[in-house]
């Protein structure tokens, strides 16, 4: 497998993490009374979305590529997937779940560290 696609793997991840990363930020904004959506809650929703594709690919990129580094990444990106899926149905804090919605989306937190530490190349 080329320079490109190897160098692609942590990108990957990185992207996944930093749309997490964002998404809980504004979760977190919004519930905290720091940031007001209100006819933009949309965005919120968009970020889900993007953080969900982003994790799936960055899985099936990872779990697929010649790398033990990057199956290793996958490996450990994978679980964060599951409450991700979860989270459309756990109910959200409009519908009075703000500590369900926000704990479940944390448990995904543990899942991209691992990932970005698993994905980092090996110092020289």
């Amino acid at each position: 497998m080329g320079d490109a696609v190897r160098t692609a793997e942590p990108a990957w991840i990185g992207a996944a993490a930093g749309c997490w990363t964002a998404n809980a930020a504004l979760g977190a904004g919004v519930a905290l009374g720091l940031v007001h959506t209100g006819r933009f809650r949309w965005v919120h929703h968009a970020l889900y979305t993007t953080t969900t594709t982003a994790t799936a690919a960055a899985t099936a990129a990872c779990a697929l590529s010649a790398s033990p580094r990057a199956r290793r990444a996958a490996l450990v990106l994978a679980p964060a997937l599951v409450p991700l899926a979860v989270l459309p149905r756990a109910g959200t804090p409009a519908q009075g779940h703000p500590r369900r919605h926000a704990l479940l989306a944390l448990c995904a937190a543990p899942c991209y560290a691992a990932a970005l530490a698993a994905a980092r190349p090996a110092r020289p």
